[in-house]
C-alpha cells in the first residue's frame, strides 16, 4: 500500500500498553518513520518500550511542542483517545488513533467541529480489518463485480477465550469493543449506509461478565438502505482459536474468506486430515494488517494518501454499536437516524 518514498518522518506515540507495543514496533520497523518519543504515565513501561524501539520517553507537552514531530500515534487508554487526539490535532500534528475514537456517541458528535474543519490535520482511525490483505482482496473482487450485485453478507467474529474480568468495565461492552470492527467491515464491504439493526445478546460463557453488566454472545442482523442484509455472529469464546470468516453472496455466486492457519501444512492419516491451528489472538491474526496501517500512516504523512478511515467512519460504527445495544436491551429493531 506504499505509494512513494521520501524523507524519514519524525513521529511520536502516546501509550505503551498492549496496542501501543504493537504500533510502536511497527513504527520502529518502518523505514519511512522515525519513532522519536514515547509518552505514557507509567515510566517503567514507557522506558522498556522506548529501549526496545529506540525511542525516548517524553511528556505530552514536550511532544506537542516539538516542531519536528509531524505525526502522533494515539494508543493511550481508550478513555483518553478523544482528548489526546483533539490535543494533537490542535497542535498541528497528524494523528493515527487506535480505535475507538471514543466510547460515547454523544461526546463524539459534540466534538465534531474539531475533526471536520477544513484546516484540521489528517486523522486516521485504525479499523484494522480494512487493512487485512485477505479482506482487501475480497473488497476488490466484490467491487469488480465478480459475483454480480452483492445481496448479503455473513461475518463470524469469535474470540478464543473471554478477556479478564477487569477488562470489561472500561471496554465499552461487547458491541463497542468487539462488534465495532464488524460494523465497519459491513459499511466498507457493502458500500452503503446501514439503516436498521436487530441484535440478540446473551451471557452464556462467563457469569462474571453478566455481573459486570455485559454480554459475551450475540447474533445481529443489519439492513442497508437498499435492503441488503448482513448477519454477524459474535462470541467471546470459540475454544479452538480466533475464528474470523466472511461470506459474501451475490447475484452471480459467492466469495468467501476462510480462517487462516499458522501454516499451510496439513497431515493426512488413516483417521482423517488435520490442518494447523488458527492464530490464537487478534495480534497474531492481524499482524499484517497492523503493519499495513502504519504504512498507510506513513503515506498520509508523506502526502501520498488521505486517511481511509477517520471521524466519519468512527461515528458511524459507534452509532451502530449503540443502536445494537439498545436493540438487545429492548428486543426490537432499531433504526439509524443518520450516517
Amino acid at each position: 500500500m506504499r505509494q512513494g518514498d521520501g524523507a524519514i518522518i519524525r513521529i511520536a506515540q502516546l501509550g505503551a500498553g498492549r496496542m501501543g507495543s504493537v504500533h510502536a514496533r511497527n513504527a520502529a520497523a518502518n523505514p519511512r518513520l522515525d519513532l522519536a518519543w514515547i509518552v505514557d504515565p507509567r515510566a517503567d513501561i514507557a522506558g522498556a518500550l522506548g529501549h526496545e524501539t529506540g525511542a525516548q520517553v517524553a511528556t505530552l507537552a514536550a511532544v506537542l511542542a516539538d516542531p519536528e514531530v509531524r505525526g502522533i500515534v494515539v494508543a493511550s487508554s481508550t478513555d483518553a483517545h478523544l482528548d489526546d487526539t483533539r490535543a494533537c490535532l490542535a497542535a498541528g500534528k497528524a494523528v493515527f488513533c487506535e480505535k475507538p475514537l471514543d466510547l460515547s456517541l454523544e461526546r463524539l458528535e459534540a466534538a465534531a467541529a474539531d475533526f471536520t474543519r477544513a484546516d484540521v490535520p489528517p486523522l486516521f482511525v485504525g479499523f484494522n480489518r480494512r487493512f487485512d490483505p485477505h479482506y482487501r482482496l475480497l473488497k476488490q473482487r466484490l467491487d469488480a463485480g465478480e459475483i454480480g450485485a452483492l445481496e448479503s453478507l455473513q461475518i463470524v467474529n469469535h474470540d478464543p477465550e473471554t478477556p479478564p474480568p477487569a477488562f470489561i468495565p472500561g471496554s465499552g461492552g461487547l458491541f463497542k469493543d468487539f462488534t465495532i470492527h464488524d460494523f465497519d467491515l459491513v459499511r466498507w464491504l457493502v458500500g452503503e449506509p446501514v439503516v436498521q439493526v436487530f441484535a440478540w445478546a446473551s451471557c452464556l460463557i462467563d457469569p462474571e461478565i453478566a455481573a459486570l453488566g455485559d454480554v459475551d454472545t450475540a447474533k445481529l442482523l443489519l439492513r442497508t438502505a437498499s435492503g441488503k442484509l448482513c448477519v454477524i455472529s459474535n462470541s467471546r469464546r470459540s475454544g479452538y482459536g480466533y475464528d474470523q470468516r466472511i461470506e459474501a453472496f451475490g447475484a452471480g455466486g459467492a466469495l468467501r474468506v476462510d480462517n487462516v492457519t499458522n501454516s499451510a501444512v496439513s497431515a493426512w492419516r488413516a483417521g482423517g486430515a488435520q490442518a494447523d491451528a488458527f492464530p490464537y489472538a487478534f495480534i497474531q491474526r492481524y499482524a499484517g494488517a497492523y503493519q499495513a496501517e502504519m504504512d498507510h500512516f506513513a503515506d498520509i504523512l508523506a502526502g501520498a494518501a488521505t486517511p481511509e478511515t477517520g471521524y466519519a467512519a468512527s461515528r458511524a460504527a459507534l452509532a451502530l454499536a449503540e443502536a445494537s445495544a439498545l436493540s438487545a436491551r429492548e428486543g426490537r429493531p432499531v433504526a439509524l437516524d443518520k450516517e
